[in-house]
């Protein structure tokens, strides 16, 4: 009965930091308030970056889209990096009025090719870099309100992604994961003062900052190594949830599954690379930065609530067994699991905007003990996977 005891509580005890952790911001979220910016004196120069892999579905109407900018065309310039895409959509991009540079790398990463925008736009002055995905549109005044956040000080700037072309069970479950996750580690942590994340788009930096540390991002998880290199250098993310960067979700789940494995690569990669830093960030009060490394701890999230719901029941299940074993009561030490429960639950739900709760949530909630079981099987498949780009196709058929 003690091995028992000491193993239930190592186990409540490592899984309530992480639900704890998440609860946290889960309720700070609800405290962010966006910042309401003054018009903007200066109108800086904009570098406006499309990393576009294969993505001759969606790119040249993304491109068109954001060129209705509300923002003078002479200040912003878009550099589409074409990797692999056909012939003809390399033709109608050149008809626009952008700066194309195609490329044909042997293992094509979003790293590369921004490398080679800053590089091929060396000579041209620019204020800030705005990176975008091929599938990525925006408000008209999306240019308008960054130049605004940066006149306030602001030296990079995470824009709200959130979903469109719900038309899947999937699609809605990515673009309520989405939510979540800009509760958790955007709104939640500038509301009590830390840097918002990155989500890998939608992202605006300093350009003398973004054209010195470029040179440094090696794997797919290039967003995870700006952040790694934003906090190191204490520079602040701030975000803007009033500027929202629509983004097309992932359609199906063989899609899905392998963007999550690239995504769970690129953190735990993350991980091993900074966590030997955490000792040196913590003694010189970097807290910014030590929060990042325990965020990059954390279980994928649906990985997690499986794991709280998983042991909940089977501690609860054991308890009333030796309850009823040894007539004792023993049964009370599954309580605690269910609290955790209600605690992992709360978590997910508080940052889920109200109009995602409808009967369609409902319905793609019953994918999710599939997803899970995906989640926990890219676990053990991510040998090189943070090394090799695994692309995700947008502009997916319906299901």
């Amino acid at each position: 009965m003690h091995i028992f005891t000491l193993i239930d509580w190592i186990l409540f005890s490592s899984l309530a930091l992480c639900v704890f952790y998440l609860l946290f911001y889960a309720i700070a979220s609800k405290f962010y308030r966006p910042h309401k910016f003054s018009i903007a004196k200066t109108q800086r120069r904009f570098l406006v970056l499309f990393p576009a892999y294969k993505e001759d579905r969606v790119i040249v109407s993304t491109v068109r889209s954001f060129l209705k900018q509300d923002y003078p065309q002479d200040k912003f310039d878009i550099v589409v990096i074409s990797d692999q895409m056909q012939p003809a959509t390399n033709d109608t991009l050149r008809t626009l009025p952008i700066q194309l540079q195609t490329a044909n790398y042997t293992n094509s990463s979003k790293a590369k090719a921004l490398s080679l925008a800053m590089d091929i736009t060396m000579n041209k002055s620019h204020d800030i870099v705005v990176i975008m995905d091929a599938d990525n549109t925006t408000i008209p005044n999306f240019l308008a309100e960054i130049n605004s956040a940066f006149e306030s000080g602001y030296r990079s700037i995470q824009a709200r992604r959130t979903g469109k072309k719900l038309n899947t069970d999937i699609s809605i479950l990515d673009a309520v994961s989405e939510e979540i996750n800009n509760g958790f580690f955007r709104s939640g942590h500038n509301a009590v003062g830390l840097s918002a994340g990155l989500a890998g788009s939608g992202m605006a930096f300093d350009a003398n900052w973004f054209r010195q540390n470029v040179k440094h991002l090696q794997t797919s998880g290039e967003d995870k190594e700006l952040e790694a290199l934003l906090l190191k250098q204490r520079v602040h993310t701030e975000y803007l949830a009033q500027l929202p960067v629509y983004d097309e979700k992932t359609q199906k789940k063989e899609t899905i599954k392998n963007q999550r494995k690239r995504w769970i690569a690129a953190q735990y990669g993350a991980l091993r690379a900074s966590l030997p830093e955490f000792p040196k960030a913590l003694l010189h009060g970097n807290i910014d930065y030590c929060d990042k490394i325990l965020q990059w701890m954390l279980p994928p999230r649906l990985v997690q609530l499986t794991g709280v719901f998983g042991f909940t029941l089977l501690i609860t299940v054991i308890c009333i067994w030796i309850s009823f074993q040894n007539k004792s009561n023993e049964w009370y030490m599954g309580i605690k699991w269910w609290i955790l429960s209600v605690a992992q639950v709360i978590a997910m739900i508080l940052p889920v905007p109200r109009k995602l709760f409808n009967k369609k949530l409902g319905k793609a909630f019953m994918q999710v003990p599939t997803l899970a079981i995906i989640m926990i099987a890219n676990l053990f498949k991510l040998k090189e996977a943070n090394k090799k780009f695994i692309h995700t196709e947008h502009g997916e058929e319906d299901e």
